[in-house]
């Protein structure tokens, strides 16, 4: 994946959901009383819109948001710079899983839908968990709800479009798995993951993101993102009638296309897997 030329996608999504985020964060304030966490590690933190709102929910803490693209760290920078949060939120370029070892103590350990482009999972989890000082917490975000934006007939082609485009996408993410350095397969049970790598499972929550019809313009702009996204990803893996109708979509002339329809919404939820250091 080039992550460079996808920044403009993962900024814009995790700014929408970005209230989403801050409920997850004031959830781990309960796990981790804001007063006890002095450093914060963001492994995997892409643009760096995750990092900004983990240092605002923990005022006294360093933050260091850990990538392996520079584009997307220095966007981190200018994002935490125009926050008033530069001398708090720092960047860390690191070839990951290999350069973990060597990010250095935490309280909190954060990593959001990073975890699953390791080849070995449970490995990466073991090398997180040993970050952790006395009583630190390991957040890990994975999983939770496929993204609905389409009512299941939308008026072009065979409804249940959406729900094809899941189970497509359900075979190139397993490609995607098997292609990895070191692949491994794994159950992804997370909360066994995180207790065979030394640690006590602290929770685990789901929180919704619901943007109801009709979507702003904003929201709209990242739906046609998505879709173009996955028309070029999922490719061959859809039916020809499907690539029909995505391209129908995505055409700014369709009348009932994305740039035009109100029925838009937006509907995912987002789950957060903890465990604490003994």
């Amino acid at each position: 994946m080039d992550w460079s030329e996808m920044l403009p996608l993962l900024e814009n999504g995790a700014e929408l959901q970005s209230e989403l985020y801050r409920r997850a964060a004031a959830w781990l304030g309960e796990l981790l009383p804001a007063a006890g966490v002095r450093r914060v590690l963001d492994v995997g933190s892409g643009p760096g819109v995750l990092s900004c709102l983990l240092a605002e929910a923990f005022p006294y803490a360093e933050v260091v948001a850990v990538d392996a693209t520079p584009e997307l760290l220095e966007r981190t920078r200018e994002r935490a710079r125009a926050a008033g949060l530069g001398e708090r939120v720092t960047v860390c370029r690191a070839d990951l899983p290999e350069g973990i070892a060597g990010l250095g103590g935490a309280d909190l350990v954060w990593t959001a839908d990073f975890l699953h482009h390791l080849g070995d999972q449970r490995a990466a989890v073991a090398d997180l968990a040993k970050l952790l000082r006395p009583g630190g917490v390991l957040a890990v975000v994975e999983g939770g709800l496929p993204v609905r934006r389409l009512p299941r007939h939308d008026g072009i082609g065979r409804p249940g479009l959406e729900a094809r485009m899941d189970a497509a996408h359900a075979t190139w993410f397993a490609e995607m798995r098997a292609g990895l350095p070191g692949a491994k397969e794994d159950t992804d049970d997370w909360r066994a993951l995180l207790s065979g790598a030394g640690l006590v499972p602290s929770g685990t929550r789901s929180f919704l993101y619901d943007v109801p019809a009709p979507v702003t313009d904003v929201v709209r702009e990242q739906i046609v993102a998505g879709f173009a996204r996955h028309r070029e990803a999922l490719g061959d893996r859809l039916a020809p009638e499907d690539r029909a109708t995505l391209d129908r979509l995505l055409d700014p002339a369709e009348p009932l296309g994305l740039h035009h329809r109100p029925d838009l919404y937006m509907l995912t939820a987002r789950t957060v897997h903890t465990a604490r250091r003994g």
